[in-house]
């Protein structure tokens, strides 16, 4: 589906109004989101996600009472040089290697916020369908590796037909 406002680009952002029970639907590009949102001010937010992050850091250290909140020896990460408090400050993490770095009390803190340690996001359900059936062949891939490791032979053979099913249900 083609962006509503260029016309040019595929519309990857799908905003939808209703005022006064008249519903409107706008599918945008992300650049044209973009500019949507600085058009309408919705960049300016009264919500300050890092001061939000930076408040569960705090209150996960303390909860932590005895263990250090950076890995001993190690003050700031040795590839970019972040410290924990610009990390509080900011709520960004300088490079990948950060999330090693402060390990210890980033692990609590992104369990809290996401509900576990690995984030695996949300799919669009309007054009997410391609997406869902990599993720579920995935699955299905990892599991049949498994099985063959642990010398399942007849459940990995249902799987590998799984898989087979769903390849060619999808061209």
């Amino acid at each position: 589906m083609l962006c509503d406002k260029c016309k040019k680009n595929e519309a990857n952002v799908h905003i939808t109004k209703i005022v006064n029970n008249d519903k409107t639907v706008l599918n945008l590009c992300e650049a044209c989101a973009r500019e949507y949102q600085e058009e309408f001010g919705f960049t300016q937010s009264s919500f300050s996600f890092h001061k939000f992050l930076a408040g569960l850091l705090d209150q996960t250290t303390s909860m932590m009472a005895g263990e250090p909140s950076v890995a001993p020896g190690i003050a700031k990460c040795p590839l970019c040089g972040t410290t924990r408090q610009v990390f509080a400050q900011y709520g960004k993490l300088g490079c990948d290697r950060c999330y090693d770095t402060f390990e210890a009390s980033l692990s609590p803190l992104i369990r809290r916020v996401h509900g576990r340690e690995r984030h695996t996001g949300k799919v669009p359900k309007r054009s997410g369908q391609e997406i869902r059936l990599k993720k579920q062949l995935a699955g299905l891939k990892m599991k049949l590796q498994e099985l063959v490791a642990r010398e399942e032979f007849e459940e990995a053979a249902k799987v590998r037909d799984q898989i087979r099913a769903l390849e060619n249900q999808n061209g």
